[in-house]
């Protein structure tokens, strides 16, 4: 992959995948923000640590790009770990693209010592999943996609937020250490959502890919309080051109659960959107989630929508 000439047609490319559309702009901010050069290494248990990723482009006798694959591991990624994503023009499926890409992101894995490759497919594409499993992949976690149509929420909802804790956006919440404080919320309960494997962001990586992101806006971040202490978040990323939001993120501590914190956060969250008047709400569960996947699906009514099985691939190494 050339940067930046390419920006705009791997963009048109991932839009076949992505929920919400995005843009060469999009891809050049998150390149800003992650180091040219990558810094891999060994632990003391021979598993492979540090960050890099490898961008390749399949391209056809025009120069046009039809295929994108990339293959990247972050500092907190899990220790030995790759992540994996593909995507070919359906125009230019069942030609041996999508293979000739994988041969190459897989070599890469294995040059540089990889012990287990993390893919995500959709799971209403059964070509797609057929490719993984031809290529040595199984089924580890599903994670449902569900999205909710403001104009139709029931307001009464509403009657079922628990006063106890006022929940407040963090721009009124006057701490000039409010984002240290919300980011040692977010590193706490994020050890409990299934799936989660690694290190957890250091301070500055988790602003960088939480409160910078471009959808978002710190006046969209809802703090529940009990006193001065954050006992539970939701943070709303704000896409204007779809008049949507995504719910990037609801944790309530573990001390704190139970008492229908997790609802009175999302439905202030619904609030916040309708004011807004945002169209439609987006979120996501890991399978395993049921205290959550119980509020959207039961409770707030949100309608499943495809999800993406993560297959995992063990390396061997020779």
């Amino acid at each position: 992959m050339q940067t930046p000439d390419d920006y705009s047609e791997v963009a048109n490319l991932l839009n076949y995948i992505l929920s919400e559309e995005i843009h060469a702009d999009n891809l050049a901010i998150e390149d800003s923000k992650i180091p040219a050069v990558g810094s891999l290494g060994k632990n003391e248990s021979g598993l492979l640590t540090g960050y890099d990723r490898m961008r390749i482009v399949a391209v056809d006798e025009k120069g046009v790009i039809v295929g994108y694959g990339i293959s990247w591991r972050a500092p907190w990624t899990a220790a030995g770990e790759l992540n994996h994503a593909l995507i070919v023009n359906p125009h230019y499926r069942n030609q041996g693209i999508g293979a000739a890409l994988y041969k190459k992101l897989e070599q890469w894995a294995y040059d540089i010592g990889a012990s287990k490759l993390n893919y995500e497919v959709h799971d209403d594409q059964d070509s797609s999943l057929a490719f993984a499993r031809e290529h040595g992949y199984e089924q580890e976690r599903h994670n449902f996609e569900s999205v909710l149509e403001l104009n139709s929420f029931d307001g009464r909802m509403s009657e079922y937020i628990n006063l106890s804790y006022p929940i407040l956006p963090l721009t009124e919440i006057d701490d000039p250490d409010r984002e240290h404080r919300l980011y040692e919320l977010y590193k706490e309960t994020a050890q409990d959502i299934p799936g989660f494997s690694g290190d957890y962001f250091d301070f500055h990586e988790w602003r960088k890919w939480t409160l910078e992101l471009p959808e978002s806006k710190l006046e969209n971040v809802l703090v529940a309080l009990d006193g001065n202490k954050f006992i539970g978040v939701t943070h709303l990323l704000h896409f204007e051109t779809t008049q949507s939001m995504y719910n990037e993120y609801t944790g309530v501590r573990r001390d704190y659960r139970g008492q229908k914190i997790g609802l009175s956060l999302k439905l202030k969250a619904i609030e916040l959107a309708v004011s807004k008047k945002i169209e439609y709400m987006r979120t996501n569960n890991d399978s395993l989630n049921i205290p959550m996947l119980t509020i959207n699906r039961d409770r707030l009514q949100f309608v499943a929508v495809p999800g993406r099985y993560k297959m995992v691939k063990l390396m061997q190494q020779v």
